[in-house]
């Protein structure tokens, strides 16, 4: 399995080879990114969550992480560090004894 920094480099080669750098801007990505989103929602649409189809979730989340990889390249951010530094900060936010089993927000536990 590929990791985070050869998956992007996969994603900008398949783009470049088809010069569509010009259209991933942070802007554009970000709205990509969106739009991808509310595919993936689509797919639980009037649905329980069992009954979403997995080859839909597969391919809207491929889609989703993509653009979110393109993004954070773009940007100049490593997206396995970022990631890492928001479950830190998470994790002092939400501190298990306080948190766990509880959907409340940071600033209501």
């Amino acid at each position: 399995m590929s990791d985070i920094s050869e998956l992007t480099q996969k994603l900008i080669a398949f783009r470049d080879v088809r010069d569509w750098k010009q259209f991933h801007n942070p802007k554009d990505l970000a709205i990509a990114l969106s739009i991808e989103s509310a595919e993936l929602l689509e797919a639980f649409l009037w649905k329980s969550s069992e009954q979403a189809s997995k080859d839909k979730i597969k391919e809207e989340l491929a889609d989703v992480l993509a653009y979110a990889f393109l993004l954070a390249n773009e940007c100049g951010l490593d997206a396995a560090e970022i990631v890492s530094a928001k479950i830190e900060a998470n994790n002092l936010k939400y501190p298990v004894d306080k948190a766990k089993g509880s959907a409340k927000k940071y600033n209501e536990i």
